[in-house]
């Protein structure tokens, strides 16, 4: 058995690198991955603390699926914008989007 700490301390390492990943890259699909970095360091968060604090029970289970689903909805439409952005710009760089605003 695997003791839910380490399920804690992956959960917290990939937070961390999520966010440093977006903030840190300036392509558009490098930061659409590492926002499902942390969106899976939540799911795994949801799971632990479910076998924490409630053993027998699955609301944990149920949050982490309903939030995979929310999480497939976002990339999907995270992808058509960036698909739409590299259309217009012919680069997926955060810094040629700035142009949009003029």
């Amino acid at each position: 058995m695997i003791p839910v700490q380490c399920y804690f301390v992956l959960s917290a390492l990939l937070f961390f690198i999520g966010f440093f990943g977006f903030v840190t890259r300036r392509n558009l699909i490098a930061m659409l991955i590492s926002i499902e970095f942390i969106l899976n360091a939540v799911d795994i968060n949801f799971a632990a603390f479910n076998r924490l604090l409630y053993p027998g029970m699955f609301e944990g289970m149920f949050f982490a699926v309903f939030e995979i689903g929310v999480s497939a909805a976002e990339t999907a439409v995270a992808i058509a914008i960036i698909l739409n952005v590299y259309h217009h710009f012919s680069s997926s760089d955060v810094n040629h989007i700035e142009n949009m605003k003029y």
